[in-house]
């Protein structure tokens, strides 16, 4: 299970660029649950993310994997319990290695990491059988340098990559909205088989709404670094698009009347 608690981080504080990104966040992920994480820009979002993944030190509150308070812990050594794949599909790969050096690498996340044992024998013809997987023929390029392939193929390999240990927690950070359409739909099928298959604890950042109502057993829509909604069950299934896009104008239309012009008027009114 992961559990935040009362969770605050403010970037840049007592400056005109003081972002108040998380704002009192608690919130509880079962065990193998998918949750998608909507929101308005700048609501604290990927900083969610973030805090789990030990990307930065927190201002208060705590991170608990399986009941464990990993709030101090640096991000390194969360590796091993954490999976997580970026938007930028050139983030999560090692540009100069081939793919079957970046899924050795990847099997011993959080570990030392010896990689020749690894790049023989059984574990390439596991990792053949994952690639075929895929569908875009992957599984005859294991020895090719990833940098010479496409986003999409890239991204599908960095999903592979942060599933393949089975995390505790795995993190997808908008993880299709650099790519064409095509390959888009493409990482999210096999985003969807993969999480069916792990017992990982899955919150998935994303700017679709169409992904958003579709996908997941859980949604959180955040704004202005809080929780302005959380939904799951029948009440998430029966989520429309439309309904999410009318979510989104509800918050834009509470931003109007947001903490400063509430001092305001006060200030002026007294």
């Amino acid at each position: 299970m992961l559990r935040l608690d009362a969770v605050r981080k403010t970037f840049n504080p007592g400056t005109a660029n003081e972002v108040r990104a998380l704002a009192g966040v608690t919130l509880e992920f079962a065990p193998g649950s998918f949750t998608v994480v909507i929101g308005t820009n700048g609501s604290g979002k990927s900083t969610l993310q973030g805090a789990v993944s030990g990307a930065f030190e927190l201002d208060a509150g705590t991170v608990s994997v399986d009941g464990r308070d990993i709030t101090r812990w640096p991000e390194h050594r969360r590796a091993h319990l954490v999976g997580r794949v970026f938007q930028d599909p050139f983030a999560g790969t090692a540009p100069g290695l081939t793919v079957a050096e970046n899924l050795a690498l990847a099997s011993k996340r959080g570990r030392w990491r010896t990689l020749a044992p690894l790049l023989r024998g059984a574990r390439r013809g596991e990792w053949r059988d994952l690639l075929a997987q895929i569908g875009l023929g992957l599984e005859h390029r294991l020895d090719d340098p990833i940098g010479l392939l496409s986003g999409g193929q890239r991204q599908s390999i960095t999903l592979l990559m942060a599933t393949l240990t089975n995390p505790p927690v795995l993190l997808l950070d908008e993880h299709t909205a650099a790519l064409d359409p095509r390959s888009a739909e493409l990482v999210i099928g096999l985003t969807t088989r993969l999480v069916a298959k792990s017992s990982s604890t899955t919150i998935m950042v994303t700017h679709s709404m169409q992904q958003a109502a579709t996908l997941g057993d859980r949604l959180v829509a955040m704004h202005r670094g809080r929780v302005y909604l959380d939904v799951s069950g029948p009440e998430k299934r029966r989520l429309t698009e439309t309904e999410l896009l009318g979510l989104f104008g509800q918050m834009r239309r509470d931003d109007r009347f947001d903490d400063a012009a509430v001092e305001l008027v006060r200030t002026h009114y007294r």
